[in-house]
């Protein structure tokens, strides 16, 4: 009997239209199935259908899902709670979301389990344990915001799991940690199905993350599954046109390539489509693929994709080749844009940097890579004059820069824009998103009305957010729509250096690929930029330089492509190794443990 056995599941809006659409599939106990697409795909809706919910406006119309011998969408509500509560985990993309700050970690462990907390307590210390956690009574009083994103993301892996499960749903969870958190993360999620038997749906939009976890790949796109297999047959020989885009839209950490962004944009949730729902953006369509569905075929590799020209796109599947990009092998001297001079920040009495110096040239990228807690987030708070607590000196074109941002003039202001990591923060939830990007070209520029408007319109499109969003608030949007318009605030300002913090984190690979391509594009205008991220790859895409933080401290830098293939520190070896690739499939994670 299988573990979970998917059949025609399919959710609609409120209006009829149809979100996911006859979705089916079926997994082994200990299987785990890496379920990705790009925002809109219906990916996370399946996840959620999965335990029976719906997000609000929405309804499962259709289908079954079978857990173990138990159909769940046949259940009565206090039926189906009662079932999920035995039956089904669920770990989601933000561990802040699944932890109740007021509660000690070992009472939150204790909550979906039988029986009193005395009675559990040894089972909660096994499986902290199991997730790399400590398991002592100290641990076990501490509250969640007491533990690091990567430590709090453990304990919401720990919540699923104590309760021993026979299906959980991963929703998105490494979304936002460092790579070698995330390595770590991986590994102990496949290792726990394994050991347990339990299966496991594990939503991303990293195609190098469920090609890592998932014996299974499944891709979706408007709804439809367009290619399933193993991580094998979809990742090392994509047979769907999409699935091939989306793997041209990913980094590498070997090599620096231009990236290729899928043409055009996915469709809105609910679109109908008389034929395949990929046809207007793909590079092998002809006439009778707009006619009607195409069904799920067998692929040479021994999976199935939606595609009627399965055939012909393996034996041209080149028509999108990534060039290798033209590295500037030294920068003309001139006046660098910005200048950091033995920066030192603390905490009270505790210091996280330590001399830090670097310069940025003008077109420039300097990469900032380095684990949580190394101090990158810290560095760039100093820089945009947003930590007291700093020494050290700055200069801007050549002139002194005040390091406090009151004590800095409008024009150096605008001049120097800061993207946040985190776009749920830093957008206003009472502001639609053109009033967003409008708020700073009335600040700096006096726009107001249509002028405004106008501007607000092109930086929106600039970054793939359709003008027929400009109306929604930040809660309609996904995340990774919610990073673009952030993006779009910070470009209306027309800013000679941009400072990017994690920004590309939450976004689809082939997002991803169009706002570095956009960045790289507006380096050849003259903008300057500081990108600070965990993911090498990306790096190694837009960066000429980088610098690698350990601890608060630089531990490396120097020219992205000589540090990226000949690291002399430990630490940045250790970083190389735990980053994904999809095209290294077999890589290890190294042995640092910060």
């Amino acid at each position: 009997m299988k573990a979970v056995e998917v059949t025609g599941l399919t959710v609609a809006l409120d209006d009829g239209s149809v979100i996911v659409d006859d979705v089916s599939f079926s997994l082994e106990s200990g299987q785990v199935m890496g379920l990705v697409g790009e925002s809109g795909s219906g990916k996370s809706t399946v996840g959620l259908a999965l335990l029976g919910f719906a997000k609000k406006g929405a309804n499962i119309v259709g289908g079954k899902v079978v857990v173990g011998d138990v159909d769940l969408l046949s259940l009565a509500p206090n039926d189906l709670r009662e079932a999920r509560k035995k039956l089904i985990g669920f770990v989601p993309q933000d561990p802040a979301t699944a932890l109740n700050p007021a509660m000690r970690i070992g009472t939150q462990l204790t909550e979906g389990l039988i029986g009193d907390k005395k009675e559990n307590l040894p089972r909660i210390r096994e499986v902290l344990e199991t997730v790399g956690l400590p398991s002592d009574d100290a641990f076990l009083r501490r509250h969640p915001q007491e533990l690091s994103g990567g430590q709090q993301q453990r304990v919401a892996i720990a919540m699923a799991v104590a309760k021993k499960p026979k299906l959980i749903v991963f929703d998105e969870p490494t979304t936002g940690l460092d790579v070698s958190t995330q390595a770590r993360v991986l590994e102990m999620v496949a290792q726990l199905c394994a050991d347990n038997g339990m299966a496991a749906v594990f939503v991303s939009h990293d195609l190098a993350v469920v090609g890592t976890v998932g014996d299974l790949v499944t891709v979706m796109y408007a709804g439809k599954i367009l290619e399933t297999g193993t991580h094998e047959e979809v990742l090392q020989s994509a047979a769907h046109p999409y699935s091939i885009a989306l793997l041209d839209s990913v980094p590498s950490t070997r090599q620096r390539l231009a990236l290729v962004a899928i043409p055009g944009r996915a469709p809105a949730p609910g679109t109908k489509f008389d034929g395949c729902v990929f046809a207007d953006r793909c590079g092998f369509v002809e006439d009778r693929c707009r006619e009607a569905p195409p069904p799920m075929v067998a692929t040479s590799a021994g999976g199935e994709a939606r595609c009627i020209r399965v055939d012909h796109v393996r034996k041209n599947r080149t028509g999108q080749v990534k060039e290798p990009l033209r590295l500037v092998e030294g920068r003309e001297e001139k006046t660098s844009v910005l200048s950091v001079r033995n920066l030192n920040a603390s905490y009270g009495r505790s210091q996280v940097l330590y001399d830090i110096s670097f310069d940025v040239a003008p077109g420039e990228c300097v990469g900032v890579v380095g684990e949580s807690g190394s101090g990158k987030t810290t560095m760039s708070r100093c820089l945009i004059g947003l930590h007291e607590d700093q020494t050290g000196g700055f200069e801007m074109n050549g002139e002194p820069l005040p390091p406090r941002l009151r004590d800095r003039s409008k024009a150096i202001k605008q001049q120097m824009q800061y993207v946040f990591q985190n776009p749920y923060g830093s957008l206003n939830p009472r502001e639609t998103i053109a009033t967003a990007v409008m708020v700073p070209l009335r600040h700096f520029y006096g726009d107001r009305g249509k002028a405004a408007r106008t501007k607000a319109q092109e930086a929106l499109e600039r970054v793939e957010i359709p003008w027929r969003l400009a109306d929604r608030y930040p809660a309609e949007l996904s995340g990774g729509q919610r990073q673009r318009v952030a993006i779009a605030r910070a470009l209306a300002c027309n800013p000679s250096l941009l400072i990017c913090d994690e920004v590309t984190s939450g976004l689809d690979v082939s997002v991803q690929a169009s706002v570095v391509e956009l960045l790289r594009s507006l380096q050849d205008d003259g903008l300057s930029m500081i990108f600070i991220t965990h993911n090498l790859a990306v790096v190694r895409s837009i960066g000429d330089r980088v610098v690698v933080l350990s601890q608060g401290r630089v531990v490396e830098s120097g020219a992205v492509e000589s540090v990226l293939n000949g690291p002399q520190h430990p630490y940045t070896r250790g970083l190389l190794a735990d980053t994904l690739d999809v095209d290294r499939p077999d890589s290890e994670t190294s042995d640092l443990t910060g």
